[in-house]
């Protein structure tokens, strides 16, 4: 079935139709990994955009349970140069596209992604609509025009959990458990940790659970009070889709966080890790001001400079909006990262109190594992902090 892509910029892509029939409005990005496309597609840091992968061969190795990083896909639509036909792997238990009418996610391929991708790094990222339904291309460049602008948009509301939960292992299987008050350590639990979730991914909660972590995630709007009744050791600030600043209930809980960090006697401090959103949150809670990068940085192939260690790492991300380096105090603020391409903020540290962020994303799912170190930094804090 014929499918259009429609850009607010007045260019029109023809290709067919793959997933589910119908029609998509979103921010149409694009994506350099070069597999991972279900670990993409259920990063809830794409809700509302529209995913382009660069790389020309999509789907070849199908879909399976264990490489969901959330509870379903949130990308508004896909966008690939070719749909594999056939998958063939031993741990694929249906098709890509299958998977897409499973969950009614609109795709189109056959486009030349390329081409795509040059436009949008040239004109930036831009608001777009995919459809099988209309294929006036003037009716569609009107709707991606009037369509929501990211900037200003507040999207960790809408893919936040609903309420707390404990998130447990219990033989081969990830469980989320009802949060019991007063509910002490498991034997081999050291710290608790409490999740703020602005999109979460699996994979942060596995990572934390496996460096012997109890850990709780609760919903965006938590107040400070209410994380606080929790007792936490450590508080990780998660990754999330939307602008920062509009998430001014985040922003504000952090602040009152942050300042009860601060009156806090130095053994007895709560250890704060902030992980892309939860980067940019820190960055704004701390007095800093974000803004809207060009194209954003969306694959498994970034490279940030470490400026404590001089080390390099290649890291995953999936970003739009970074923090703005020179807003935050350098009394207060040491910005510890930093992007090689553009040179753009990647972490930051306070410099007296267990604060730090980082604006990449150290649990990888898909991509390297070089950043995966941070976790233990943070385990490190919070130990430091609670000896």
């Amino acid at each position: 079935m014929k499918a259009l892509l429609a850009l607010e910029s007045g260019k029109v892509f023809c290709g067919e139709s793959f997933g589910a029939e119908g029609e998509t409005t979103g921010e149409v990005v694009f994506n350099t990994s070069m597999a991972g496309y279900q670990e993409i597609l259920t990063d809830p840091s794409y809700e509302g955009q529209i995913i382009t992968m660069t790389s020309p061969h999509i789907g070849n190795y199908g879909v399976t349970p264990e490489d969901e990083e959330s509870r379903k896909p949130f990308g508004a639509g896909f966008i690939v140069r070719e749909i594999s036909g056939i998958y063939s792997n031993w741990r694929a238990q249906e098709s890509l596209q299958a998977y897409l009418q499973r969950y009614g996610l609109v795709g189109i391929s056959g486009i030349d992604t390329r081409a795509l991708t040059k436009h949008l790094r040239e004109v930036g990222s831009l608001r777009g609509v995919v459809s099988t339904r209309d294929l006036d291309p003037e009716s569609l460049i009107s709707r991606a025009k009037a369509s929501p602008s990211m900037s200003g948009l507040d999207l960790a509301k809408v893919v936040t959990c609903e309420k707390p939960y404990q998130w447990v292992k219990e033989g081969a299987r990830w469980l989320r458990k009802a949060v019991t008050e007063g509910a002490e350590l498991a034997p081999n639990e050291k710290f608790r940790v409490v999740v703020m979730d602005f999109g979460i991914k699996f994979n942060t909660l596995r990572s934390l659970q496996k460096r012997n972590c109890q850990v709780i995630v609760v919903p965006a709007k938590a107040s400070a009070e209410q994380i606080g009744s929790l007792a936490p050791d450590g508080i990780l600030v998660s990754n999330g889709p939307g602008d920062p600043a509009a998430v001014t209930y985040g922003i504000k809980a952090l602040q009152q966080i942050i300042e009860k960090i601060s009156k806090s006697p130095k053994k007895n401090r709560t250890a704060l890790m902030g992980i892309c959103l939860g980067h940019q949150l820190l960055g704004l809670a701390l007095g800093g001001k974000t803004y809207k990068l060009k194209f954003g940085h969306r694959g498994g192939n970034h490279p940030v400079k470490d400026l404590t260690t001089g080390k390099i790492e290649i890291t995953a991300q999936n970003h739009g909006f970074s923090v703005d380096a020179g807003t935050l105090s350098k009394d207060e603020v040491e910005i510890t990262h930093v992007n090689l391409n553009d040179n753009t903020c990647e972490g930051l540290r306070h410099r007296r109190l267990p604060i730090f962020a980082v604006q990449y994303h150290p649990e990888a799912s898909p991509g390297p594992h070089d950043a995966g170190y941070l976790f233990d930094r943070f385990i490190s804090e919070i130990a430091a902090n609670h000896a």
